[in-house]
């Protein structure tokens, strides 16, 4: 048997359903229970070492006209 041949018929059967679960398997650990409070700490993350204060919010042009 060729080798391409052989990789060819892995790669169409047993790696396709390998790469299958691995995926679903993925999606289930990102949305598995409690991992909400580990995923909201990696997108507050970079504005973890932020010193400058927040901006002034911006007076709405209704305020301004009174």
């Amino acid at each position: 048997m060729e080798t391409y041949t052989a990789l060819r018929a892995f790669a169409d059967s047993w790696h396709l359903l390998f790469m299958f679960l691995f995926f679903i398997g993925m999606v289930l650990f990102v949305l598995r229970p409690g991992s909400r409070r580990l995923h909201d700490e990696s997108a507050s993350m970079i504005f973890r070492n932020d010193d400058r204060p927040a901006p002034e919010p911006q007076p709405s042009r209704s305020e301004e006209s009174r």
